[in-house]
């Protein structure tokens, strides 16, 4: 491990979930330290650029060096993102909604930044998983977030029994999501395979002027239309 008290540290930078005013959802910090920092590790170069200057207008975009990490990025490459850490310079990792390191890539630089000894910093910002928790209904004491669902439509069908039968058997809260342009079809596919008793959350657009959080069971939702086509939504299921 490399001790070196010059090396830089990584701040781990929220942005916002959409279109929005990124003060509205963003603590004074991320302004602050958006103001000091030149280099990033991002996800998407052009969110990336929109997001900065939506955070600080008056930043020089010029100035900025970004480094894309996304799931077409060579995992030979993540040493030489952080080679500006290593020569002592602060560096800021941005996923391209909400925090970084959680259902994002960035999650292996802030593992590769541990490994070397440099100081990560978390700051706050909103996380879609935490607020349609908050906002469900639902046991935050015990839940778990499960990614994607398989797309095989069998295969799919199992997962959502299976985590109707970890809810009931742990009073545990399963959370997944889904490509956005898929959502609909998701969503039928949850009220064909759960039971009607089943409740299930739906959060979509979470901070942003069009957001819908509703939480109802099943038999309900079969009789509530919603439309979450390319929406950003979070699914919960609890079965009680």
């Amino acid at each position: 491990m490399n001790t070196n008290i010059s090396l830089g540290k990584l701040y781990l930078i929220p942005v916002t979930m959409g279109e929005c005013d990124p003060m509205d959802v963003l603590p004074q910090t991320v302004k602050r330290v958006v103001a000091l920092i030149d280099y990033y590790i991002v996800e998407n170069e052009k969110t990336a650029r929109k997001s900065i200057k939506g955070v600080l207008p008056e930043k020089k975009q010029s100035e900025l060096v970004l480094f894309a990490l996304n799931k077409h990025t060579d995992a030979k490459e993540h040493l030489s993102f952080i080679q500006p850490l290593l020569a002592g310079k602060n560096m800021g990792l941005m996923s391209e909604a909400g925090c970084p390191g959680v259902a994002d890539p960035g999650a292996v630089i802030v593992k590769l930044a541990h490994e070397k000894g440099i100081q990560v910093i978390p700051l706050v910002g909103p996380s879609s998983i935490l607020l349609a928790m908050m906002a469900s209904g639902m046991n935050g004491q015990s839940f778990t977030f499960n990614g994607y669902l398989p797309i095989d439509k069998g295969e799919k069908k199992s997962a959502l029994k299976n985590f109707e039968k970890l809810s009931f058997d742990k009073n545990q809260s399963q959370i997944f999501i889904e490509t956005p342009y898929r959502n609909n079809k998701l969503l039928e596919d949850i009220l064909q395979a759960l039971q009607p008793s089943t409740h299930l959350c739906i959060a979509t657009d979470i901070t942003l002027p069009t957001e819908y959080i509703k939480t109802l069971r099943v038999a309900d939702w079969k009789k509530t239309k919603v439309d979450l086509h390319n929406r950003p939504t979070i699914f919960i299921i609890h079965k009680m």
